[in-house]
């Protein structure tokens, strides 16, 4: 079995990880990426620390808009298809690499097979949920990560090639927690004693308002606010003149390791993105989502997440009690043994 496996920003790097180690078990595996994160500090570096073998391919597209992105992924992709002949391809989460790579795929008849299918924000705004609802409808495999995502499915008329495989984010998490113990904490942070913050959604960087009411929300909190910024919320900052409070500290992108530490040390986090609101569940801190709706809807059921959009009244009034609040733990994103599962089913798959 030859499987072409399309990664290009942060979290599918994660995501990729323990799969392609168990992959390579009993498959050929062409590791191929999009190039969509291309800054070394959100790309490079994960190759590194989470041991993946180095690309077989690197298509070096970089930014875009939305359709301009995906468009020259489509092409560049079927080009290494046609080249290389796979039995699957395989692809992961909600991104423009995702769809590129399973439309490319689709387009010459090769099977696809989709990590973390069955999400469903119902936001048809964000790209995101577009990506995901056309990846799902056609892929031959679908690896669910939680009972949610199977029965979003079902809904929608979906029941063949569906497993329920558990989330790969916990695998990667298991994995890695003793390394990041290892992290040096960064200077004049005390355990419990700061906030994280991510904020990399277009809802939020491109809409001058909600930027605005976000940052003024940090600056407005009790602790230091330790703010890894993604390259486009440092251009959208400059280009509208926000000015960030004094307690707020920006800092270059993390790797993996290091993002992983400071996490599971943090009062709370306050995020649009959907894989730290994971995290953040997995390892019980306290969650505050920047967005109206969240794919990850056991977060909030569980009682670890709250969403709060970009008010800034509620962001400050959830992050002050998200220091106390303790949810509910369960197995609900699986047992770390889902990369394990999606392999054995890709082996045996035939058409």
């Amino acid at each position: 079995m030859k499987v072409l496996s399309i990664v290009g920003a942060r979290p599918q790097f994660i995501k990729c990880a323990p799969v392609s180690a168990a992959l390579r078990r009993s498959c050929q595996e062409v590791l191929v990426h999009t190039g969509q994160h291309y800054d070394a500090n959100m790309s490079d570096v994960f190759f590194r620390d989470l041991g993946i073998p180095a690309p077989d391919y690197h298509l070096g597209i970089g930014s875009g808009s939305q359709g301009e992105q995906t468009g020259r992924m489509l092409a560049a992709i079927e080009e290494v298809i046609l080249k290389e002949e796979p039995d699957m391809v395989l692809v992961y989460g909600d991104t423009n690499s995702t769809l590129a790579g399973g439309l490319a795929a689709a387009k010459v008849h090769v099977p696809v097979a989709h990590v973390e299918a069955g999400l469903r924000s119902f936001d048809r705004a964000m790209p995101e949920e577009i990506n995901r609802v056309l990846t799902d409808h056609l892929s031959a495999l679908l690896f669910c990560p939680t009972d949610t995502a199977v029965q979003n499915l079902a809904l929608e008329g979906i029941a063949g090639g569906v497993h329920l495989t558990g989330d790969v984010m916990v695998d990667a998490l298991q994995r890695n927690r003793c390394l990041a113990a290892g992290c040096a904490p960064m200077p004049g942070l005390e355990e419990g004693g700061y906030y994280l913050a991510t904020v990399h959604r277009a809802s939020n960087t491109d809409q001058e308002g909600n930027l605005r009411s976000i940052m003024g929300a940090f600056a407005a909190l009790d602790l230091p606010v330790v703010f890894p910024a993604h390259p486009r919320t440092r251009k959208y900052l400059a280009a509208y003149g926000i000015e960030v409070g004094a307690n707020v500290q920006i800092i270059d992108p993390l790797p993996y390791l290091d993002m992983l530490h400071l996490l599971s040390h943090a009062r709370a986090v306050l995020t649009d993105s959907g894989g730290v609101q994971k995290e953040a569940y997995i390892l019980e801190v306290p969650c505050v989502t920047l967005r109206e709706n969240t794919e990850w809807v056991e977060t909030v059921e569980d009682g670890w997440n709250v969403l709060v959009g970009a008010d800034r009244s509620k962001i400050i009034e959830e992050t002050a009690r998200a220091g106390g609040r303790i949810g509910r733990h369960s197995a609900r994103f699986g047992d770390g043994h889902a990369a394990e599962r999606i392999a054995a089913i890709i082996t045996d798959y035939e058409p």
